[in-house]
This record gives structure tokens, sequence and C-alpha cells, in this order.
């Protein structure tokens, strides 16, 4: 039997849940651990949300190219040459790795490669690629295993059927593809090979794609995908596929003709991933979707042990791990900390047009009882969206409805249109801080800048305005 060592804290998972709570744990004075069976960074680095977006600069750049004779620049786009595209998106990803690696020794955690499997007394044992094993034992516990892709019957995974953990190793443009699922990884990729130059088609079983966003939003994001040629085909069912003597494959769809692609992107979502933490002997409980069950804190039901990140039923986004992170170790100090407000935290989607919110959409709103006051204002009139060419989009803002009729506190901000997943801090703070359109119309916003379309909606709902 190997020797117990001792720990404050042990982390199983090193996906940005995992170690956001590490660091911030060491920080905080804590002796941690650290278990990761595979890469540290997790999905999100290795698999998810920095490749994905590497891949979709590499799209804007195309675009900027093929774009390149509306500002007077005369450039040829003779090809792309996808496995440099694949180089360089390897190379950002081991960069990051490294530097969370050397984050590691940097703050004294120890970083354990292996397995790990909780049990009783909060005790964890590591197991190794090679059969070793150690055993560890903290006064605090966090799993953050995190999630893997769904699959769906009749897809299973191989060859021109891909989930986003394979299509982000392709090195080349896949001439046709379809993607299985319109929500926000599958618009992603959608938006990604089209700018391309693959023809794409969404197959989305929902009546409509990127169910749960604002109808403003989303209507600018179809129409804008229109014109890159993506089809989207809502209501569909798909059947299952036969593989073609060319190595692409026909998918079949319920009441409808065969699509003949090259490549198939299974994207409809991601499982929590709790089927290596044992957790015998333990009252950690799982609900029927196998999602850890936690309280308003992330506490599980095995005292000292928490649950945070993918593994449980909150926003499955890497944000919101480090969110969660914190919290778990300020509650675990004792410094009594807020929890985690989900429904004011900031998304994000990248695809072109990107997507960003925060706060209730319209129909959220009204549906919690709020009697509302809407603005919206495109980024057509906006001198920067102008310059950039980059025109298609919209500001939307949801505030409450004073007794008098005028507008009150911000409830949501919603935006479409180009770079706004940096522009919404604004947005976010205004919906956090609970703050009124008469206070956020007072502060001035740079011109020109995309920006201060921001400003521009908010100070029309005071009433008043410059445009429109």
């Amino acid at each position: 039997m190997p020797d117990t060592q001792q720990f404050d804290l042990i982390v199983i998972g090193g996906g940005p849940a995992g170690y956001a709570a590490a660091f911030y744990g060491a920080s905080a004075g804590l002796q941690v651990a650290l278990v990761e069976k595979d890469t540290i960074g997790g999905t999100c680095l290795n698999r998810g949300c920095i490749p994905a977006k590497a891949f979709l600069e590499t799209a804007a750049v195309a675009r900027h190219v093929h774009h390149a004779k509306d500002f007077g620049i005369e450039a040829t786009q003779a090809g792309i040459d996808f496995s440099v595209a694949q180089n360089r998106k390897q190379r950002i990803v081991e960069g990051l790795v490294k530097g969370l690696t050397g984050l590691t020794r940097a703050k004294k955690v120890t970083y354990l490669l292996g397995a790990g499997s909780l049990g009783a007394n909060r005790t964890v044992t590591v197991a190794g690629a090679d059969g070793s094993a150690q055993v560890l034992q903290g006064r605090y516990v966090v799993l953050a295993a995190g999630s893997v892709p769904r699959t769906i019957p009749g897809f299973e995974v191989g060859g021109p059927i891909m989930t986003s953990d394979e299509v982000l190793m392709l090195d080349k443009v896949p001439a046709r593809m379809v993607v299985i699922g319109g929500g926000a990884i599958g618009c992603e990729f959608a938006s990604a090979f089209a700018d391309l130059g693959s023809q794409v088609t969404i197959l989305e079983g929902l009546p409509k794609v990127l169910p749960g966003l604002d109808a403003d939003l989303a209507n600018v994001v179809v129409k804008s995908f229109a014109k890159k040629g993506i089809a989207i085909k809502t209501g569909a069912k798909v059947t299952g596929h036969t593989l073609t003597p060319t190595g692409g494959t026909r998918v079949h769809v319920e009441g409808a003709e065969d699509l003949e692609v090259d490549a198939v992107v299974v994207s409809v979502g991601r499982r929590p991933f709790p089927d290596l933490l044992g957790l015998e002997g333990t009252a950690v409980q799982l609900s029927d979707r196998r999602f850890v069950q936690v309280d308003e804190y992330c506490r599980t039901g095995e005292p000292g042990v928490y649950a945070i990140g993918d593994l449980i039923n909150t926003p499955q986004l890497a944000h919101v791990g480090y969110a969660e992170a914190i919290l778990v170790v300020k509650d675990l100090l004792g410094e009594d900390p807020n929890p985690v407000d989900y429904t004011r935290v900031p998304w994000a989607i990248y695809c072109h047009p990107e997507v960003a919110w925060a706060g209730p959409d319209e129909e959220q709103a009204k549906a919690a009882g709020y009697d509302v006051v809407v603005a919206k204002h495109p980024f057509r009139a906006n001198s920067r969206a102008q310059i950039l060419g980059e025109i298609d989009g919209l500001v939307k803002i949801i505030a409450k409805k004073n007794a008098d009729g005028t507008a009150g506190q911000i409830l949501g901000v919603h935006m479409v249109g180009p770079w706004v997943t940096e522009q919404l801090s604004g947005g976010y703070l205004a919906v956090n801080w609970e703050a009124t359109v008469a206070e956020v119309a007072e502060f001035i916003q740079p011109h020109p800048s995309l920006s201060e379309l921001f400003g521009e909606t908010v100070l029309s709902l005071t009433g008043r305005s410059f445009n429109g």
C-alpha cells in the first residue's frame, strides 16, 4: 500500500475549472495537488475553445483577403494550406499548455498525471498510465473532471464522421460538410469552414438554430449565414449514414433527400464525464443525466467535497468554471462568498457575425414578469462598422419599465456583429451592477468605435438620442 500524501486541497481535473481552483487556492496559501489524466488545460485548451477560435481567425484572414479589393488592395487567393493553419493552432495550444505547466511550478502546485478517483474520507487514488498508483488525502477535494462530446446513434466516430474533437485535427478543408446541430459550437464550425471554402449544411432537429438566443440576434446570424452560402435545415431528423467509395458519406435525413458530403461534424452538445471518478463510499450523488449534484456553493453531499465546471449542471463555459473555482476556494476558506448568478453570466459565440450577451432576452424578461422597454440599434449606422466593412448586426437592450413609463434598470444586453465578444464588458457590468438607463447614459463612449453603439442604444432609452 503506497504512502498517503496529505494536502489542503486536491483537484481532480486540469481543465479551466480545475486549474483555476488549484492556482487560486495556491495563491491563497493552500497546499494543493492537481490531478489530470491527459494534458493540463483540458478540453477548452486542447480540443475546444482555443483551437476552434484559432481556426475561426484563419477563416477571418481568408475573408479579409477575399474582400481586399473593396479596400483597394489587389490580392489573389490561390488556395488555403490548412496544414499551416493546423500547425499554427498547435503552436498556440502547446505554448499555452507550457505556460500552465510553468504556473504549477511557480505556484508550488503538485501536478500529478493520472486518473483520479475519489473514495471515502476524501482520499484520492491517482492511477498512472504505467499502472502506478498514488494515494492522496485532502482536507478538501474539488471534482472538475469536465465533459465529453455527445454522440448520436448511427454516427459512430471514424472516417468522415467527427465530433468537435476530431474536426480540430483536420489537415485540409473538406469540400462539402454537414454539421449536425445548430447550437453555438455547430454554428462556429459552420461559419469557419464556410469562410474557408466548404459547402456547409447545418441540420438542426429543433425549429430554429441557436435555440435560446434572442430572436432578433438569431435572425441576423441566419441572414449572414445565408450570404456565406450556408444551408440551414431545421426540424431535420437524421437517421444514419452510408459510406461512399470516395471516402465520403451520404447522410440520411427523414423525409428528405440524402446529402452526400466529405465530412460530418456531430455537434449535439456535451455530457458530463464522471466516469472515472469512482465515488464509492462517498455521499456524492449523480443526477439522471450524470451531473454531480451540488448546492449553490458547489458543495456535494460529501463533506469537504465540491464539484465545478462541466461536471455540474451549470452553463458549460470556461469562464463560469473560473467563477465556480473562486467561489469554492472562498467558501472552504470561510470567506462567505456570493453564489454565482447564472442568469447574468456573459455568453459569447464566435461565429461570424459574433454574438454576445448577458442577462435575459426580451421573451425571458417578459416571462419572468417584468414590464420592459426595449431599444435596438443596428451596426449599419455605426461609422467604425462601416470603416471595417462589417455592418451586419445590432445592439439590443432590455430594461425595466418604471411606473411613469420611463426605462429603469438594465436587465439584459444582447449584441450581434463585429467583435461583440470584446464589447460585452460594459453591458455585462451594467446588468450585474443593476445599473439604470439614466446612470449608464452618463458614461462617455469613444468615437469612432464599435462600442459607442452600446452607449447610443442606452441613450435612446432616455427618450432622447443622436441617431434614430
